[in-house]
């Protein structure tokens, strides 16, 4: 059974829609509208234990998941969302050992999920062409345990790759149609490009780019979940959701 240790992350759970990631330190306490959390009682604890606030409620102590650090890491940009992320997972085919270049790091939030997946044996470039924003995505990443499988790189991909014979180019850019062609020569055959646009005018652009480069199996989705609330005689659809956030494009690059 794994313990909760001094100086190791919670997600402090109250509902789904307040949930706390802190560092459990002796000593320290989380104040919230609640009441306080002591969390130096959590340690030598089990992770999803429960604990009680000064005012009597109660919070469970779960151990964080991938997804968890990724939205709630400290951000000065809009990341993409774990549905989005999790559909470039699986049509990217990312998984362990794969080799990616990731452009527009931000706060590291894709990235991070990125370098879940490809550990043990695979790594991500990460590039970013705003210096400021490297510091904190590097600080995100350690905090996550995964800056081992990452290169944080200060770059513009409109203007070169340096990797070869990589399995993904994923981007996060307003213009992913100008990295086109530098993904084309960054890719190993029948590698993924994946790019995430918010407006169907970027898709155009870079769907067309991708065909006149040669790439074939173009796919675009928009991906949306309805979160429900669940209560015999009462189940219903949440008033609030995730609907558009944005739109994915994909495609493989061909050989010959």
């Amino acid at each position: 059974m794994e313990l909760i240790q001094d100086g190791c992350d919670v997600l402090l759970h109250l509902d789904a829609k307040r949930q706390y990631l802190v560092r459990v330190r002796s000593g320290e306490e989380f104040h919230t509208h609640k009441g306080v959390v002591r969390l130096g009682e959590l340690i030598g604890k089990p992770y999803g234990v429960r604990v009680e606030s000064s005012l009597g409620t109660v919070f469970h102590a779960f151990k964080p998941l991938p997804r968890d650090y990724a939205v709630k890491f400290a951000r000065r940009t809009q990341i993409i969302y774990p549905k989005d992320m999790a559909l470039i997972i699986l049509y990217a085919g990312i998984g362990p050992g794969s080799r990616v270049v990731e452009a527009g790091t931000g706060s590291a939030a894709l990235t991070s999920i990125l370098a879940h997946h490809v550990k043990p044996t695979g790594h991500v470039y990460s590039y970013e062409i705003r210096e400021e924003l490297l510091e904190a995505a590097r600080r995100n990443l350690e905090r996550a345990g995964v800056l081992d499988y990452v290169t944080l790189k200060l770059g513009d991909v409109t203007q070169s790759i340096e990797e070869t014979s990589v399995d993904a180019v994923v981007l996060d850019l307003a213009t992913p149609w100008l990295v086109v062609g530098n993904a084309w020569k960054a890719l190993k055959p029948s590698g993924v490009f994946a790019s995430f646009s918010p407006t169907i005018e970027q898709v155009v652009k870079t769907v067309e780019a991708l065909k006149a480069s040669g790439f074939a199996n173009i796919e675009t989705f928009e991906c949306m979940i309805r979160r429900y609330q669940v209560e015999a005689g009462r189940t219903r659809p949440e008033t609030l959701t995730i609907a558009h956030t944005g739109y994915l494009t994909f495609a493989r690059k061909t050989e010959g």
